[in-house]
């Protein structure tokens, strides 16, 4: 069955503060990478998704019905990883787990064996009878995770899912993502660029409650004004350079410090044109144009 989810010009105020402004976007099968600072408005647009927070303005339709509409089915096919995950310090990971599951109507054998598989799946099976106060903070994360899937979701929602999971950790859950991602609507927001980029099929980037552009990865990274140069300079005209240009990276070379800058060509005389990665995007995008604010 084919799956649309529409976010239509949907706002969220705080108060005076508009948190999102005017999103519209149209999600299908596939992951989405959502990136941007803190306080872009990510966690908002998220919770509203999931229907934890309510829209102040806009609308969020899932096969042409209002979320609001369909209610308790919606959140039936919901699976949501929030950014500060909740849990029963004194539960084992399996107690925890069924608890969860009676919650969202899993139950019996059944539910037993999608636990069990669940557990398998994010490594914590051989800690299954161990209390989550004893987790590490990745343990704790990965067990959100598998609590987020339990109803075998066709939309998830994940923010921060690699927050506290160490290199290893972060792989095994983009790999996981990937098996996912064929029949499902995966939105997954993470401060570390690579994870969005190695699992991505599409790049959403927000500022300042705005989103700014929601475009393949390939789109993305091959912007005219996301082309990327490698130079070296004297480590006296560091300063200067970084008045002018976008820089992204830089270290230390035996002749002064190399930088790498997004934008267009350098008025530096060896300057080589080389791959653009999501990380130079989304730093450009951070640094151009100031201060960006809903209504601008």
């Amino acid at each position: 069955m084919e799956m649309k989810l529409e976010i239509k010009e949907l706002g969220k105020d705080f108060g005076k503060k508009k948190a999102v402004c005017n999103v519209s976007v149209s999600l299908q099968a596939g992951v989405y990478g959502l990136i941007g600072e803190n306080g872009a408005g990510k966690t908002t647009l998220m919770r509203m998704i999931c229907g934890v927070e309510e829209p102040t303005t806009g609308e969020i339709v899932y096969n042409g019905k209002n979320i609001d509409e369909i209610g308790r089915e919606y959140r039936g096919i919901l699976g949501y990883l929030p950014q500060e995950f909740g849990y029963y310090p004194h539960y084992s990971a399996m107690q925890f787990m069924q608890q969860m599951a009676a919650l969202k109507g899993i139950n019996g054998r059944e539910g037993k064996k999608r636990i069990l598989e669940l557990l398998e799946m994010v490594g914590l099976i051989e800690v299954k009878k161990q209390k989550v106060k004893t987790f590490s903070g990745g343990m704790i994360r990965r067990l959100g995770i598998a609590q987020a899937l339990l109803n075998d979701p066709q939309i998830i929602i994940m923010d921060e899912p690699t927050a506290g999971l160490d290199p290893k950790e972060r792989v095994r859950l983009r790999n996981l993502i990937s098996t996912l991602s064929k029949d499902k609507i995966i939105l997954l927001s993470t401060h570390i660029v690579s994870d969005i980029e190695y699992v991505a099929d599409y790049i959403l980037i927000m500022k300042s409650g705005l989103l700014l552009q929601a475009k393949t990865r390939e789109e993305t990274i091959s912007g005219e004004q996301y082309k990327v140069w490698e130079c070296e300079i004297p480590t006296e005209e560091l300063e200067a350079a970084q008045e002018r240009y976008v820089i992204t990276n830089m270290r230390n070379t035996n002749i002064g410090m190399y930088l790498r800058i997004v934008g267009d060509k350098p008025d530096i005389p060896n300057a080589k044109r080389t791959e653009t990665t999501l990380e130079d995007v989304y730093f450009y995008e951070e640094a151009r144009g100031g201060v960006v604010e809903c209504g601008d």
